[in-house]
């Protein structure tokens, strides 16, 4: 006879499975916040560049945006703890001081 199973057994693979999209939005996050940190304009006169940081800061506060949704999610947040959606949402925060300081 089978015993039945316990709601608890397949954490692991949910807990897995939840982390991939959660880890690449970070990863996204990560990278766009690394361009708006690394773009510095050749002077008052360079739009294109203070375009680029924004559109940088905008591109990283996004994803963490949905980073943040989805582990908002209550069966996302069951499964998963608060600290992997810290980063993204550190990312996002970096990112909007650094629109909000020289973008």
């Amino acid at each position: 006879m089978s015993h039945p199973s316990h709601p608890d057994e397949d954490r692991g693979w949910l807990h897995l499975v939840l982390a991939v999209p959660l880890t690449l939005l970070t990863l996204i996050a990560a990278y766009f916040c690394w361009t708006a940190l690394t773009i510095s304009p050749s002077g008052s006169w360079d739009d294109d560049a203070y375009a680029g940081i924004v559109l940088s800061c905008v591109l990283t506060m996004g994803a963490a945006g949905a980073a943040t949704g989805l582990w908002l999610l209550p069966s996302v947040r069951r499964v998963v703890g608060w600290g992997w959606v810290l980063p993204a949402l550190s990312l996002g925060a970096v990112a909007a001081v650094r629109w909000g300081t020289g973008g």
